[in-house]
């Protein structure tokens, strides 16, 4: 539930897209899902920024090629202005040129439009719960990407290191192998309980929405590199 859950138990859905027919599928499953709510629709950038501006939206669904304001500076504005608010990014297209400028703007999930209507739906409640969401397809390529960033490895680094306990350092670097926390549980021989403690720990502390956001996190500023191991 989110932190205004005490108005509507129901999470409030916003969808954005260039295309009436895509609006409409998407429109009718958030309608057909009984703790869903749409509060209203965008046909660009522009008109998301308003229609989020106007009215408490918990998820946006934006589409990221659109006319006028597209969907990744959309996403930047709203995420910077209402950061209780998480967007899920959809296209078409499964390439790096729209992954990650999205997640970077602040997208806390991408998926693409030919997933199911199941998948786009677990989507919606993952991200409102605090978590991130990127296609299988694309989670190890935005790792690949990321490590392959010249590190920043001054202020932003001690900065990090600064932030978070040694344990929770660990933890960072394990969030940057991409791995589920009971991969992570079964690697280090702790419970998936404890991991998630620390993984929330972590989040909280650097002020990140998901861990997405962890995994650039890490390499961005060089706490780890490519060749850093896994076990």
């Amino acid at each position: 539930m989110s932190e205004l859950g005490e108005v509507s138990d129901r999470i409030r859905v916003a969808v954005v897209d260039d295309q009436e027919l895509m609006r409409s599928a998407l429109r009718m499953m958030v309608e057909s899902q009984p703790d869903l709510e749409l509060v209203g629709e965008a046909a660009d950038g522009h008109a998301a920024l308003a229609l989020v501006r106007g009215r408490r939206v918990d998820v946006v669904l934006m589409d990221l090629r659109m006319p006028r304001l597209d969907g990744i500076q959309a996403t930047e504005v709203i995420t910077r202005e209402l950061p209780t608010t998480r967007v899920l990014a959809l296209t078409t297209f499964d390439l790096d040129e729209y992954a990650f400028p999205a997640i970077r703007a602040g997208a806390s999930g991408f998926l693409l439009k030919d997933a199911r209507a199941e998948e786009i739906v677990d989507a919606i409640r993952t991200v409102h719960a605090g978590h991130g969401v990127v296609a299988p397809s694309t989670t190890r390529r935005l790792i690949e990407h990321v490590a392959a960033l010249p590190a920043d490895t001054g202020a932003r680094a001690a900065a990090v290191r600064a932030a978070l306990t040694p344990r929770e350092l660990d933890m960072l670097r394990e969030l940057a192998t991409g791995d589920t926390n009971a991969e992570i549980a079964q690697r280090l021989h702790l419970s998936e309980n404890t991991v998630k403690t620390h993984v929330g720990h972590v989040l909280a502390k650097l002020g990140l929405r998901d861990r997405v956001q962890a995994v650039v996190l890490a390499y961005e500023s060089g706490l780890v590199r490519r060749s850093h191991p896994r076990g």
